[in-house]
């Protein structure tokens, strides 16, 4: 039977014990920050994420996106460890280095090789404007399976795609009906799944998980409102794999980060009118 690929990502993520890392506003934004999103793409392991030593994802489980959030731009520095563990001394990839640059929108993804070993990848995430009534299809290889192809009508859209590689399409807004194959077969071995392409959105496909192990899966990341000058800047060092394309949409976290917003919001406009009556209070004396 077809399935959403909306339906490959689990939603209850949240990033509270990343807020105070990472604060996502549009005032932090302009003055220098780049857009970090992270997906779990590991089978069958709950992992934490640390950034720069401070723990940013606590049990996040696979097939979960996080993000996006804001993180000033420049080194950092990123660890997953077990999820019980209470520092990022001992990590199950990395750490590892990344530079990144202000404006720009990435999605960090764990995840296995080829071979089912575990690394992650850094994708740069092109958020230039589509044309009128286009949207822009991205699929990404992370599963431990080799190369690929993407079906569309029983025909191969995309060839030979490997881990860790990608490919974008820009199509007519509209559903399309793909499934995933073996290069050069039409077997599917994930698929076939409706795949919403929406006018001025890109949608980015991850093909994850472990084909020996049949774990494997997809994941969808979206974004919306496309526009500006691309960011496709190949980013990434130290172990990071670096490659190009695609931007995030806001999922639990955004709203997290909102409520969390809105919330210190009340406390501090509190504050201050609880100043105001003391000062009033004062003066009357």
């Amino acid at each position: 039977m077809r399935k959403t690929l909306a339906t490959g990502l689990t939603a209850g993520v949240l990033f509270a014990a990343a807020a105070a890392v990472m604060p996502a506003t549009a005032a932090t934004a302009a003055s220098g920050d780049a857009t970090l999103s992270v997906l779990h793409a590991v089978p069958a392991v709950t992992v934490d994420v640390y950034l720069d030593g401070k723990r940013a994802l606590d049990d996040f489980k696979p097939g979960t996106l996080a993000g996006p959030m804001m993180v000033p731009a420049g080194a950092h520095s990123i660890a997953i460890t077990a999820s019980d563990a209470t520092d990022a001394s001992k990590p199950i990839i990395g750490p590892v280095d990344v530079t990144l640059q202000a404006g720009a929108n990435y999605t960090a993804v764990a995840h296995d090789k080829t071979d089912g070993s575990p690394t992650a990848t850094l994708f740069t995430n092109d958020t230039s404007a589509t044309r009128a009534g286009q949207g822009r299809l991205i699929v990404r290889h992370v599963a431990a399976a080799p190369a690929v192809d993407v079906l569309a009508g029983g025909k191969a859209v995309v060839s030979n795609l490997s881990n860790p590689d990608e490919q974008a399409l820009e199509l007519p807004a509209g559903t399309v009906s793909a499934s995933v194959a073996a290069t050069g077969t039409t077997d599917p071995v994930i698929g076939p799944a409706d795949v919403a392409v929406t006018a001025g959105a890109d949608t980015i496909v991850y093909a994850w998980g472990s084909l020996d192990d049949k774990t494997l899966a997809l994941a969808t990341q979206t974004i919306s409102n496309l526009g500006g000058t691309p960011n496709g800047v190949p980013a990434g060092n130290a172990g990071l794999v670096a490659t190009n394309r695609v931007d995030s949409a806001p999922l639990i976290g955004g709203a997290a980060a909102l409520a969390a917003a809105v919330a210190v919001g009340a406390v501090v406009l509190r504050r201050r009118h609880l100043a105001t009556a003391d000062r009033r209070a004062d003066s009357g004396r």
